[in-house]
Parts: structure tokens; sequence; C-alpha cells
């Protein structure tokens, strides 16, 4: 007997017929005298729906009553599961995060689990019931509501298979398991069969949606294998485990991207000790995420320029920042560029690989794509493009690198 965590995400409960299917996948698992946790999201679109309310009602809606909006999405595709789980004559109950309880800190709307209590649920599943739990939230030590981020039912799962000790941990979502790129831009994707915790960070955190990020690291930490699959096909998923299960045979695992990213640079900076922390503090103050970092010396050594990107949303509100505190920065102008793209190759095998950097830069060469901005890490290569070239430059680099 083996105790199990299954997670099913929006899509795969987003109608009352999808989760009766869902309910029959549980039967069929729960049939080989397995103790079942079944973790759920919201049905599909339901978040963004009272999201788009919550705005209605207030650009600066409180967050602590956002996150009690937000979490009645998972109360009710919870409650629905069970009962289509009753409905097959299993025995079944629904948790909520406050009623287990899930503890997290009280950093709302992107809180983090402490603990979770397991005697009640564990009683239940030892005797033959099916225990649903909503994903996305958990309850803080001054008993508020919170939810985890978006995506956050990915954690609820991690966090129950640590917490529980299950023997598996199992994504379910509308796609096949992780693909070397996004199908919908490259029809010759293929579906990864292993893949390494580092590279599925590095590609969840660039742009593929099939994990959250803070999912995989507290994967990564914990070293508990996942195993993504297809709610809808039953056909063998991608597991995600630790490098030394991986024989890294291509040199690159991978391509991801994510559009909608913007480029500032501030021209002319006086170059001083702490002049890049004078830029950057008010904007981290503001919460806007920097990405891609470049500084450019001149040639006496007495300015300098300033590059970085963020996401475009972000652009206005930087811009504003910037030119409030341009006495304290001490700057000739500002550019900006928006609607640009990040495109980025990810392997663990690039590591050992010499001569990747030529073969990617010299791919984009040929088909015309100017690289506007460059990071790296030892497993990934990251490019900054003209959004509209995303899909020319992914088709190309899946090519080039041998994942058609």
């Amino acid at each position: 007997m083996k105790r199990l965590v299954l997670k099913f995400g929006g899509t795969s409960v987003g109608t009352t017929e999808k989760i009766r299917k869902v309910a029959n996948i549980i039967k069929k698992r729960f049939s080989g005298d397995n103790e079942i946790i079944v973790v759920v999201s919201a049905m599909s679109g339901v978040t963004d729906d009272l999201k788009k309310k919550s705005e209605s009602i207030s650009k600066n809606f409180d967050k602590k009553e956002l996150d009690a909006l937000l979490s009645s999405g998972e109360q009710a595709s919870c409650s629905l599961l069970a009962g289509a789980l009753i409905d097959l004559g299993i025995k079944s109950r629904s948790w909520l995060g406050w009623q287990i309880p899930i503890i997290t800190n009280n950093n709302h709307t992107s809180s983090q689990i402490i603990k979770i209590k397991n005697d009640e649920i564990l009683n239940f599943i030892s005797n033959k019931g099916v225990a649903v739990i909503a994903g996305f939230q958990g309850i803080s030590k001054e008993n508020r509501i919170t939810t985890l981020g978006r995506g956050g039912s990915d954690l609820s799962a991690v966090a129950v298979a640590k917490f529980f000790q299950t023997d598996s941990c199992e994504i379910y979502t509308d796609v096949d398991g992780v693909f070397t790129t996004d199908p919908s831009i490259n029809p010759k994707a293929k579906k990864i069969e292993k893949i390494s915790y580092e590279e599925m960070l590095e590609m969840s955190s660039l742009g593929a949606k099939v994990m959250q990020p803070n999912a995989v690291q507290a994967s990564m930490l914990d070293d508990i294998a996942i195993d993504v699959r297809s709610t809808f096909l039953e056909n063998t998923g991608t597991k995600i485990v630790s490098e030394n299960e991986i024989d890294f045979k291509n040199v690159v695992t991978g391509i991801a991207y994510s559009k909608g990213n913007a480029k500032v640079s501030i021209i002319g900076v006086v170059d001083k000790p702490g002049v890049a922390a004078d830029v950057f503090e008010p904007i981290g103050k503001n919460n806007i995420n920097i990405d891609m970092v470049i500084q450019n010396t001149s040639l006496d050594g007495k300015n300098a320029n300033i590059t970085f990107t963020i996401k475009q949303e972000d652009l206005n509100t930087t811009l504003s920042i910037i030119e409030k505190n341009k006495e304290k920065i001490n700057f000739n102008k500002i550019t900006h560029d928006d609607k640009l793209a990040k495109v980025s190759i990810i392997g663990a095998g690039m590591i050992s690989e010499s001569g990747v950097t030529h073969k990617m830069f010299r791919s984009l060469a040929n088909e015309k794509i100017n690289i506007l901005a460059i990071s790296t890490s030892e497993i990934k290569i990251s490019v900054l493009i003209r959004e509209e070239l995303t899909q020319k430059a992914v088709k190309k680099l899946h090519e080039a690198f041998g994942l058609n």
C-alpha cells in the first residue's frame, strides 16, 4: 500500500463533467488499496474572475480581504470533487486550509507554508477515506486566511507530500507532461521523460507554465520527486527528479520564453560607489522585480550607462521613480523599449559542453534576430529580443540544439 498525493489543476476541474472524470481517476488509484490525498485548484477562470471583481471595488483592494475572496474558488471545487467521490461510493470529505490547519506566514497573496497538522487527515485516510484538500490557501498565526501566489496549488501539493510523507506527488494538468518548448508556438516540441529540479526551476521561472517556480524549489529542497501527467490522456508524463537520475545526453533540455518585457537604460550616470544601489533601491521598495542588468562604464571611468529589464506593466511606474530620484542618481537621460521577449535555452548538460553560447548566438544571427541583452547561469543562457520575433527564435533554437 502506498500513500499518494494527487493534485488537479484548474483546467482539470473546469466543469462538473471534468470533475466527474477526475473522480474516476481517483477511484482507479484508490482501488489498489492506496491511501489518497487530493489537492485541487479552483475551477479554471474562477480566480481571475474574483480578482476582477476586487479591482472593480478598489484598485488597492486590501490584501487580507483579497486572500479571503480568492480562496473561495478552491472551496467550491474541493467540495464538488468530494461530492463526486461520495457519489461513486467512496468515503470522502473536503478540507479547507484553515480546517487542517495549513499554517503559513502572514505575507498575504504570496505566503509560504510553515507546517501542516496531519493527524486528522491521516486518521481519515487510514480508515479508507479519500481526503480532498483545497490548494492555494492556508491560515496565518494571526488567524487570517492566506493564499500562496499564482499557481499556489502546486506548492500545496509539494507541502502535503512533505508533511504527510507520501510515496509520490502527481501533478495532473491539461498537457501530457513537460515539453522541450511550448507546443502552441512550435508543433515540433516533444515531451521530456525526465528533467532535473534545477532545469525545471529555470524553465518555470523563465516562462514555462507547467509548474509554479516556488513549488519546484520546494520539491528540490526536500528531494520530492514529481510526476507531471495529463488528466485527459492515460500516457506516462514527465518525472522531475534529482540530477543524479538524469543522463544529460542532450546538452540543451528545453527552450523557454516570456513576453511582455521592457528595457530601461539610464544614460550618463556619474560612476561612483553606490550608484547602482541608488537606482534600484526605490524600484525594489515599490515591489518591482528587476531581471537582466548591464552596466557599461565610459573609457575615462567618469560615467556609466545602466540598463535593466522589467515587466512591461511596471514600465511607467519605474520611469516615474527614476525621474523622482534624478537629483540623487545624477544622469543625463532615460531611454526605454517595450514589447520585448526573453528567450532562454536551459540544460544541465551545458556545464561540461563548450561552444553552446556561440551556437545559440550564430543561430539567431542567421535568422537576422538582434540580441538586445544577455544573461547567463551555469545551466541557462537568456537573450532579450523583439517580441514579434519570439516564435521565430524559439523554432530556430529548438532545431539548432536537436530538440525537434
